[in-house]
């Protein structure tokens, strides 16, 4: 089939990509000069594992097009995705402009009947919206029909969790719409729930508020195992033996971020306000993580009472590993309160640093590998589990730190690696290690 996709970020761009895999021809569109020009050369503008590789076995296949013209990208195309981004508005609702932008320039430029299919997430009701707004700028003799394709895919196993996912998600009010979908997507071979276009829409926000609250509520828990004298590890593996709680996302840390689980959890609360329904459940949700992302200075601060002029090292930046994602990463808010405090910070991460160059204190020192960032450090902080930093040695530590003292934000290791080890070890809701 013959498939235009709007948007060329995280979202839209593994769409097309992986559209293409399955042997649609598949045409992206976005505004932004540059960036069509630089995936033209088969690069991609994001850290994503294998997306690079695909993305270029498709351009060569010729199943794969950019272009900045809506009239070349929409010619003679059938299925329309928009992938464009809905930020958080200063209300904490989703900020519906590159929405709006999207469906002006499909209506300006669409000269056939068309389904056009939502990736984006969106507040609930607004594919009604697209598909008035669009319309009504349309001559008489185009129609369109209105469905929502919401993603499920993880930053750093995108390409990944698009042919190995639990289900995909089609709602539609249109049952001819519903069957071209499930038909383009029969070649993922993943079970396909079809539903009303509402429903849809909010099965998105519903998955991420419910992991975020489950992330939060082993947070707490894990606080409370550390003031009780329990160990989080055994609590979780116990709860998650249990096939009604499960085992996933029961790992205690220092909170999330990215550009999903805070977003959407926000844009929730904002839709129940709009309809008179307050969620006191995800405020507190909210509440428990922003706590959690600066636990591990209040713990830094506990242990030392003063750090200015200390050399503190940071392992990892990005939100989560395998991926440059700095959108509300837990390294924001500590480096910034480590640096309040009068410490010298040297950050390193394997990926995000350029990323994080845009965004944290130019106070901060980037190191080129884990070896300089721990090179006369007073106390290290792990805050993102990139592989490359759970398998530093203990030797690393003891042997380029002045006195090893270790806050791990991710429970890293196991706390029998550390004992007998010469290494002063902090983590989340475990028993503290000394040496």
């Amino acid at each position: 089939m013959n498939i235009a996709v709007i948007g060329t970020g995280y979202v839209g761009l593994v769409t097309g990509v992986c559209l293409a895999e399955i042997g649609n021809q598949v045409t992206c569109i976005d505004i932004d000069h540059e960036k069509i020009a630089i995936l033209k050369e088969g690069k991609s503008p994001i850290y994503e594992k294998g997306l690079t590789d695909l993305m270029q076995k498709n351009i060569e296949k010729e199943n794969l097009h950019f272009t900045t013209d809506y009239n070349e990208g929409l010619a003679d195309n059938q299925l329309i995705y928009i992938a464009v981004g809905t930020p958080q508005g200063e209300d904490g609702s989703a900020d519906l402009t590159f929405i709006d932008k999207a469906s002006e320039s499909i209506a300006a430029a669409l000269k056939q009947d068309a389904i056009i299919v939502t990736k984006s997430t969106v507040p609930v009701g607004t594919n009604e919206y697209i598909k008035e707004k669009i319309q009504s700028a349309l001559s008489e003799n185009i129609t369109i029909q209105i469905a929502s394709n919401p993603e499920f895919l993880r930053q750093g196993s995108a390409v990944y969790d698009t042919f190995n996912g639990d289900r995909i998600i089609i709602g539609s009010d249109d049952q001819s719409a519903l069957d071209v979908l499930e038909e383009v997507n029969a070649d993922f071979h993943l079970p396909i729930v079809k539903t009303d276009l509402r429903s849809a829409e909010m099965i998105k926000y519903a998955s991420n508020a419910f992991l975020a609250t489950k992330l939060s509520f082993i947070n707490e828990m894990a606080n409370l195992c550390e003031r009780l004298g329990a160990n989080i590890d055994n609590v979780s593996n116990g709860m998650g033996m249990d096939k009604r709680i499960g085992s996933s996302f029961l790992n205690a840390g220092i909170g999330y971020g990215g550009s999903c689980f805070p977003k959407d959890t926000r844009a929730v609360i904002s839709v129940g306000k709009d309809v008179g329904y307050d969620m006191p459940l995800l405020e507190n949700v909210i509440g428990v993580n922003e706590r959690q992302k600066v636990i591990l200075v209040d713990k830094v601060m506990e242990r030392f009472q003063e750090i200015k002029g200390k050399k503190v090292a940071v392992l990892g930046l990005a939100f989560k590993p395998n991926t440059d994602d700095m959108r509300e990463a837990p390294s924001i808010f500590v480096t910034e309160s480590l640096l309040d405090k009068g410490a010298a910070v040297h950050a390193y991460d394997p990926v995000a640093t350029e990323n994080a160059k845009q965004i944290l204190s130019d106070k901060i020192t980037y190191a080129a590998n884990v070896k300089e960032a721990l090179d006369g450090a007073d106390i290290a902080l792990i805050l993102t589990e990139w592989n490359e930093i759970r398998e530093i040695p203990l030797s690393d530590y003891k042997k380029y730190m002045n006195h090893p003292v270790i806050f791990d934000g991710r429970n890293c290791f196991d706390l029998d690696e550390r004992i007998g080890n010469d290494v002063e070890y902090h983590s989340i809701g475990r028993p503290v290690i000394n040496r």
